[in-house]
């Protein structure tokens, strides 16, 4: 089958069209056409590698993925032959206590398709069948690879961790990212109200086609001293919150006593300074967040199309990968970049 692959670590021009073997499947496994698969920045951090990552070259990207069932196993009874399927990008080993807890994520043997096991950037790739979901009526391929993991990782912050309720105000950074324009959705699905930023007025304008409240030009705009005019020096119950060193002490600083914090990643540096009489004063709650239950991503799922859209900013051919890892790298997009094998 063709697949675009790296044979080691580096920058996009790692990245070559290859062909691979079709994989085969176990016997709770399905193996998947894929008809669509959205990239992530994790797809670029893998590129890149990481201390103790241990990958089995040549490797496959991808983790969000979107397909038709190509083959089941014996043993898979929830999914057939032809069913228009996406795929949960993770899952735990089944039978240690956090997975029987429902909260696979926290598994410490936990596999992100194109991290820990090959991905979808391939004409197939396979799953375990529990991790197949029916793409919801009035989406096509593009728009569903374009859900999967931001829209698990968004509504676990949201809702299971920063437990938005009716009347709070959320911030939401990077609106423009795949987690940040979920989370907006979300947190307005929530009752929340919700302030926005981004890099560019065609970002923010998007972001309020999402349901934002108001937005910040964070290249133009102090955003700490936007939210506190926005809402009478109040500031915000919940920060959402996944660019890291750039934004952190601010973030900290824009809380409500009792405010919420979640962070599900560090874009621009894992080692930001906290003021920790912040934190104490006012009782301030950090959660971090990784990825997201499976059971968050099928209750997400009821609300597509209806309350919940997909963001999809471009789709490029599977070949034309390299470009579209400079998209994402160099943050033009608004939404999900997918690739279509």
């Amino acid at each position: 089958m063709q697949a675009v692959v790296i044979h080691e670590h580096g920058d996009e021009e790692k990245l070559e069209l290859s062909e691979m073997p079709v994989p085969e499947i176990a016997d709770d496994e399905v193996l998947v056409e894929v008809k669509a698969v959205a990239l992530n920045h994790l797809d670029i951090w893998v590129r890149k590698g990481w201390p103790g990552l241990k990958l089995s070259f040549p490797h496959i990207l991808g983790s969000d993925v979107a397909g038709v069932i190509a083959r089941v196993s014996k043993l898979v009874k929830n999914v057939k032959e032809g069913d228009k399927v996406l795929l949960a990008p993770g899952w735990g080993c089944g039978h240690c206590q956090e997975c029987l807890a429902g909260l696979d994520n926290y598994c410490v043997h936990y596999k992100i398709l194109g991290e820990s096991v090959q991905g979808g950037y391939a004409r197939y790739v396979k799953a375990p069948a529990e991790n197949a979901f029916a793409i919801p009526e009035g989406l096509d391929f593009t728009q569903a690879a374009a859900i999967p993991l931001v829209f698990l990782t968004a509504w676990h912050m949201v809702v299971d961790q920063a437990r938005v309720q009716p009347g709070e105000t959320a911030l939401v950074l990077a609106a423009g990212s795949g987690v940040g324009s979920a989370a907006i959705q979300i947190a307005k699905l929530y009752g929340a109200e919700v302030i926005a930023t981004a890099s560019t007025e065609a970002k923010l304008n998007k972001a309020k086609e999402l349901g934002a409240d108001h937005t910040i030009n964070y290249q133009t705009e102090d955003f700490l001293q936007k939210v506190r005019e926005i809402t009478a020096n109040r500031g915000v119950d919940v920060v959402i919150e996944h660019v890291g060193k750039a934004t952190w002490e601010k973030s900290i600083k824009a809380l409500v006593k009792g405010g919420r914090l979640v962070t599900c990643g560090a874009t621009t540096g894992y080692d930001p300074v906290t003021d920790l009489r912040y934190v104490f004063f006012k009782g301030l709650k950090i959660f971090g967040n990784f990825m997201g239950r499976k059971a968050g991503l099928k209750q997400t799922l009821q609300f597509f199309p209806e309350k919940l859209k997909p963001v999809v900013d471009i789709a490029l051919p599977l070949k034309e990968a390299k470009q579209a890892h400079q998209r994402l790298e160099n943050r033009q997009q608004f939404g999900k970049v997918v690739l279509l094998p």
